[in-house]
């Protein structure tokens, strides 16, 4: 009969490309990884991995064994979270996920800072701007700015985040600024490209009268890190659109100035996203997540 320790080392191999990754990954040698996977083989009496030049490719006994494996071991792991929470330990594994720039800046930190303080407790903290949804089962909070399509997920939103339309000093004095969004059409633009959002359609909102403008930018410069982006409008290289989060230091310093003020862009709130509701959440879950809603309440980037 399979533990849930088999399953958990045939899950492993299952997802590496060989192995020798897999060996890798378990921190075992590559015969231990063979001697063990052979004596899992043994038990159900069927091929589960075909070696082959390359790599390794599962059987079809092997993919229903990782599909199966998969929903075991996560029901395994949310007992074992649920037990922790009922006694209120926070202990395991974290799993987190965050903005590239955001989460080097503020998520980054406060994971340090709870970790220091639950020493029993792991973390992993992904950064990336392209977040794989069908893989949002991983993450037990998935932190998230932008435009949010089409999500099951529980949603909590930790602070508000306006956008603004930014330029440097240097820019405007060459250039002059723009009066509506439609000058924007004779101006040097920058997009930053993320999420997979339709980066060059700019939308804005009159504040008095309400009226809804778009425009069509043609980038002169594009890239999927929002720091090079600011560094760009910093330099006077063009326009920019970004995150209250991120241009408010530069605002309240002067290096950047705020253009079109009596228009909106949509707001891109920062939000957490989660698979399980606060009942069925884990100690490690909850505890992390009040952290984030406590600090971020106060916008610590308003204060830089």
């Amino acid at each position: 009969m399979l533990t849930s320790e088999d399953l958990r080392f045939f899950y492993t191999i299952s997802t590496q490309a060989s192995l020798s990754a897999a060996a890798r990954k378990l921190n075992v040698t590559p015969p231990t990884v063979t001697q063990r996977l052979q004596a899992i083989e043994a038990k159900l009496n069927v091929k589960l991995v075909q070696r082959q030049a390359r790599g390794i490719s599962l059987t079809e006994e092997g993919c229903l064994l990782q599909n199966k494996a998969q929903t075991i071991l996560d029901d395994i792991d949310q007992l074992h979270a649920l037990m922790d929470n009922k006694r209120n330990l926070i202990n395991g594994t974290l799993k987190v996920l965050a903005p590239l720039g955001f989460g080097n800046d503020y998520i980054a930190p406060l994971v340090g800072e709870f970790q220091q303080q639950h020493t029993n407790l792991t973390v992993e903290l992904e950064l990336s701007d392209n977040p794989s949804w069908a893989e949002s089962h991983k993450w037990d909070i998935i932190v998230y700015i932008g435009e949010l399509r089409d999500s099951t997920l529980k949603l909590a939103t930790l602070a508000s985040n306006q956008r603004f339309l930014c330029a440097s000093p240097d820019y405007l004095a060459k250039y002059g600024a723009p009066t509506s969004p439609r000058d924007l059409k004779n101006h040097t633009c920058i997009a930053l490209r993320e999420n997979s959002e339709d980066v060059t359609l700019w939308r804005f909102t009159h504040n008095d009268n309400e009226e809804q403008t778009s425009v069509r930018i043609t980038p002169t410069l594009t890239c999927n890190e929002g720091s090079v982006v600011k560094n760009w409008a910093i330099a006077g290289n063009g326009i920019i659109m970004r995150s209250e989060w991120d241009v408010q230091p530069e605002l309240n310093s002067g290096t950047l100035v705020r253009l079109l003020p009596h228009y909106t862009l949509p707001n891109a709130d920062i939000v957490a996203l989660l698979g399980t509701d606060s009942r069925s959440r884990s100690a490690r879950t909850s505890h992390f997540l009040q952290l984030l809603k406590d600090r971020f309440a106060q916008q610590p980037w308003l204060k830089k």
